[in-house]
């Protein structure tokens, strides 16, 4: 910043040519840089690692907008602040846009081989890693670009290795066959985050499965008949009289023609379908874990590409889709098929490739979670941990409380690999860092092979926290910024980012990675849809701000903003928040244009406006220092709004204009200092949400400083506390509104000046005009003020505003034309007459009341009711000009 007072700013605000400039300066001068500093309060945040294939949407201009509110805020507090930035290596994402650029040039992940596809997949990641990075940037994201980190990187990756051995020799992790999610297209497991929900239209097959014995048959309905061929058992529940007798029975399975029990368990629902349902527990969750309840087979019937396998009987290479028509027409032809009845149901998709997700047993590697859990859910219920909105702390603890062991393993190449080694010559299991170089303990063999697997990328971002601090060396940063402060995220990964943090944190450091979590909901189209590609409603958010700037896009999603609500998105919105930018542009230069050098004043000096405005931007630090602690950053922003627009520039600035006119008015200077100082404080409140226009303004007000993201946070003084001059101002500002209501509905304009009289019996009343009258004559547009204790000499047509110590009176006959108004109103009292005279005849017809809509009969009366209000005005105004 120049060091000599830069006076008049550019005529408009263009943020084009302020935005980029200032990042330039902000980066090159560190001030987003944090070292261990170990006299000042640490306060950190992670940033939730984006996508290495991320494109910034406005999800992530949300999160991240208020992830850099709180750390402005907080380093102008004087804490030692660190947001810690990264990307996160993203397997299956990645590796599908590998895949899909490969295949465009003829080439599969085969062809190169494993080695291959990891220096390409390197490659790729240097290329276009990078971007969403330099988009965060154009949003003024002030993270600490000198400590990116990505998960994949060495120390991370060493983190990674670290956790997965030590889980492992605690008999956390292990290696089983259990149910998890597949996807055939991409041939490998999914996490729940990666399944999307789609309602789909689908059917119910209703079949029917006959006793053993020959004594009839027990109907069930399935919404995927393909999965009949691994069915193990029917179930009923245990008290459902229907089905009483048929528990410990068998029925034959259909087109398998083989032997089947009818099992009781109580996971069956009596009310839905027809209380019997087949179990398949190699292809459903639930019906995995009834299978283990009464040691039922699981019988895996697909391949890992979604056709049916060699268990399938004559259906086996058939497609799954295939082969559920085949099915559905063999039990049609076998008589086994009841009846078919419409479904609309959720089913699971890949989010990737869009695929529908099986749920398939399969060996892979799992965490066991009991143990790990139950440290996760104290932290919560002793407080150590805090939720804002508090209602999603619920969400978690149902999620822990009910949680499953974790598939960590996918069959990708680009991730962490597992550290397991195998012996070649007896397939003997070893788990270390690194390869053995012995040979082999069970056969003496001495060639070893990693496990193909690797580790699901949630694995190694449930460590984020601390693994982008040095852990596991006990680095000054890992001691002095964790655990972090507050966690920013939004309530759709609650399960699988959140929770796996807390678990992590709390097993490998001894310590919840952060206090508070503070969840904020989606960005919703102006229609309240979700945004997707599908639906070709998305926003570009570089879009927006090269139409109307970051700061504008900013303030526009954290206006209305409350904690784990979603938002609407309006293009409206944002031109709102551009205009509010211009305002607060022009009344700077408004009031550099004034100041001459750097004004003094004591408050002394100052006169009843000044004092006002000064407690005013007193109280608003006070309030949105509050609001901010609580997260309720949108109550924050909107009294910064209200402020900056009306009581700053539309009210002090107006009621000063007469001081700063008049060169010789010996309370100029004090009117200059209290325009620069509540200007400098309302800067720094808006700074965390506006950051680009702030610090271009704060170069010009205050050059002496070198950046307003260094500066010191407004606190809340005692001596600026002047409650007695804010009444009196808003006594004056009720009478000024009174004013211009009358003049407005009279369309006086404001260029015609009239006398206000000031009728009060109030000694301090009286005086609080008396002295205002210097900026109540121009705002109110009167030519003459005058003070009085009764009405004496005050027409009697003249218009009054009651005030609740005094009455306005303006003659009416400085207004208007008495008789030109008078001619007016009677003509538009002519005009109601015949519009009440039409609804009054519709209303007392009764064919248009019987037949009338209620709707529209209650619309009439609304109109009746507003005529005659008017008329009643109307009535009031002549009767006032005739006296």
């Amino acid at each position: 910043m120049e060091d000599t007072m830069r006076k008049e700013l550019p005529t408009t605000y263009d943020p084009a040519d302020v935005e980029d400039r200032l990042y330039r300066q902000w980066e090159e001068r560190g001030y987003f840089h944090a070292e261990v500093e170990e006299d000042k309060p640490p306060y950190t945040i992670v940033i939730p690692p984006p996508n290495i294939t991320g494109q910034l949407h406005m999800g992530h201009a949300l999160d991240n907008t208020l992830q850099d509110i709180l750390i402005r805020w907080r380093r102008m507090q004087g804490y030692n602040t660190l947001w810690q930035p990264g990307t996160d290596h993203a397997s299956i994402a990645t590796e599908v846009k590998i895949v899909a650029a490969m295949a465009e040039e003829g080439l599969t992940k085969e062809d190169l081989g494993r080695e291959g596809f990891l220096e390409r997949a390197w490659k790729w990641k240097e290329e276009y890693g990078g971007r969403i990075i330099k988009q965060l940037k154009k949003l003024g994201s002030s993270c600490d670009w000198e400590r990116e980190r990505f998960t994949m990187d060495e120390g991370l990756s060493r983190a990674v290795l670290e956790v997965f051995i030590r889980l492992y020799e605690k008999g956390l992790i292990y290696k089983g066959s259990r149910i998890i999610n597949w996807c055939p297209e991409c041939q490998t497991s999914i996490s729940d985050a990666e399944v999307e929900h789609e309602e789909q239209q689908g059917h119910f097959w209703h079949i029917r499965y006959p006793y053993a014995d020959g004594s009839g048959y027990i109907e069930v309905a399935t919404t995927r008949p393909e999965t009949m061929l691994g069915d193990t058992a029917v179930a009923v529940h245990p008290e459902d009289p229907r089905y009483a007798d048929a528990i410990g029975k068998n029925v034959i399975l259909p087109l398998v023609d083989k032997e089947i029990p009818v099992i009781a368990d109580a996971y069956v629902d009596r009310e839905f379908g027809t209380g019997a349902v087949k179990i398949t527990p190699a292809h459903d969750p639930n019906d995995f874990e009834v299978g283990l309840r009464h040691n039922l087979e699981q019988i895996c019937i697909l391949t890992d590409d979604g056709h049916i396998n060699e268990k399938g009987g004559r259906y086996a290479g058939m497609e799954r889709y295939e082969a559920r028509k085949a099915i559905v027409q063999d039990l049609e032809d076998q008589g086994y098929l009841l009846y078919v009845e419409p479904h609309s149901h959720n089913v699971g998709t890949h989010d990737r490739c869009h695929s529908v997700i099986e749920p398939m047993v399969k060996q892979q590697w799992f965490v066991k979670m009991e143990e790990l859990a139950k440290p996760a859910i104290e932290v919560l219920k002793k407080g150590e941990l805090t939720f804002i909105p508090e209602r999603f702390g619920k969400v978690y603890l149902h999620w822990l409380e009910n949680i499953r062991d974790w598939c960590i393993s996918r069959q990708l190449w680009w991730g962490h690999r597992i550290p397991a080694y195998y012996c070649t010559k007896c397939g003997h299991m070893v788990v270390d860092r690194t390869m053995p170089e012995g040979p082999c303990e069970a056969c003496g063999g001495t060639e070893w092979v990693q496990d193909e697997d690797t580790l699901d990328t949630w694995f190694s971002s449930a460590l984020w926290p601390f693994s982008t601090l040095g852990w596991p060396d006990d680095t000054p940063e890992f001691r002095h910024f964790y655990p972090t402060s507050v966690l920013v995220t939004g309530y759709d990964i609650i399960f699988f980012w959140v929770v796996r943090m807390v678990f992590s944190g709390l097993e490998h450091t001894g310590e919840c990675p952060f206090q508070d979590v503070f969840i904020h909901g989606i960005v919703r189209d102006s229609q309240g849809r979700k945004m997707s590609k599908s639906l070709g409603n998305g926003i570009d958010p570089l879009e927006v701000i090269d139409k109307y700037g970051a700061d504008a896009l900013r303030f526009t999603l954290v206006t209305g903003n409350a904690p784990g609500n979603d938002m609407r998105f309006y293009w409206e919105k944002v031109e709102a928040s551009r205009n509010f930018a211009n305002k607060i542009w022009n009344a700077s230069r408004f009031i550099l244009m004034n100041m001459d050098e750097e004004p003094t004043a004591t408050l002394d000096e100052l006169t009843a406006a000044d004092r006002w405005i000064l407690s005013k931007v007193n109280r608003l630090t006070k309030d949105v220092t509050e609001n901010m602690e609580k997260y309720e950053l949108g109550i924050a922003v909107a009294k910064l709004n209200d402020f900056f627009w009306e009581e700053f520039c539309d009210w002090y600035i107006e009621m000063v204009k007469s001081r700063l006119y008049n060169r010789e008015d010996s309370t100029r200077p004090a009117a200059l200092w209290t325009l620069r100082t509540v200007l400098l404080n309302a800067l720094k409140l808006l700074h965390p949400y506006m950051p680009f226009i702030t610090e271009e303004l704060f170069s010009y007000v205050c050059p002496e400083e070198e950046t307003i993201m260094l500066s010191s946070w407004p606190e809340y003084r005692e001596d600026w506390d002047f409650s007695s001059e804010e009444e009196e101002i808003e006594i004056m500002k009720e009478a000024i509104r009174g004013i211009r209501n009358i003049r407005a509905q009279m369309n006086v304009s404001p260029k015609h000046k009239a006398m206000a009289v000031i009728v009060t019996s109030d000694g301090r009343t009286a005086d609080i005009f008396q002295r205002g009258t210097g900026f109540f004559a121009p705002l109110s547009y009167t030519s003459e003020v005058v003070v009085q204790r009764d009405r004496t000499g005050v027409p009697e047509s003249a218009v009054s505003i009651p005030l609740e110590k005094a009455v306005v009176y303006i003659p009416l006959d400085q207004l208007v034309d008495l008789a030109k108004e008078k001619a007016r109103l009677e003509k538009e009292r002519d005009s109601l007459s015949k519009e009440l005279e039409r609804v009054a005849k519709k209303l007392s017809n009764q064919g248009f009341l019987a037949k009338a809509p209620q709707a529209v009969v209650e619309e009439e009366r609304v109109k009746e009711e507003k005529y005659k209000a008017l008329m009643r005005q109307i009535e009031e105004q002549i009767t006032r000009i005739g006296k």
